[in-house]
């Protein structure tokens, strides 16, 4: 008997899911999945929070009053979208910390992924680690369908009185860096 390659490419690997597989089930985890949304909005206090990063330092939003702040939620370490932003913020990193606004990326990984992903693309900014969703849940920003759960790729610029001043929900990977500078200048961090 024959295999059809769909079926070879199944009999070859078993049951392992495929990167293809779980892009797909976020896709539509993003689009159908449940929210259970906070209001966040602009003017509004920031949710307050405390997790760790990638070396397993707390930060807490009120370490960073008195400067802006960029906090860019991201589904899943190490999937495309994800690494296209984080390594377009990296590469923007330097124009950021000129600007005097700080830059952190949180999912619902945990540490040691946040760790590896960190690692793997060089980011010199803290990930950190909101493995049981409640902070994305704050932000408004998580989402679970069936057994997956995951942080929408929304981002927050907080401002130096710690009140959102900028609110992103349709998150382009590729150009979202460049998006958020413009912005900050708009609103008067440099």
């Amino acid at each position: 008997m024959t295999l059809s390659p769909i079926r070879k490419q199944h009999a070859t690997h078993g049951n392992r899911p495929s990167t293809v597989g779980l892009l797909v089930m976020l896709s539509l985890a993003a689009m159908f999945g449940t929210a259970q949304a906070a209001e966040v909005s602009v003017g509004k206090p920031a949710p307050d929070f405390e997790l760790v990063d990638q070396h397993n330092k707390p930060h807490r939003m009120g370490d960073y009053r008195g400067r802006w702040l960029v906090m860019y939620f991201y589904p899943k370490a190490d999937t495309p979208g994800c690494t296209t932003e984080a390594c377009e913020f990296r590469d923007d990193v330097f124009i950021l910390r000129r600007m005097n606004v700080a830059l952190l990326g949180v999912s619902t990984d945990d540490v040691k992924t946040q760790k590896e992903f960190s690692d793997k693309y060089h980011l010199p900014f803290p990930l950190l680690s909101d493995a049981d969703g409640s902070v994305a849940t704050r932000y408004g920003s998580y989402s679970s369908f069936g057994p997956f759960s995951f942080a929408k790729r929304h981002t927050f610029i907080v401002d130096p009185q710690g009140n959102i001043a900028k609110v992103y929900r349709d998150v382009r990977p590729k150009v979202h860096s460049d998006q958020v500078i413009a912005d900050l200048r708009q609103l008067g961090a440099e």
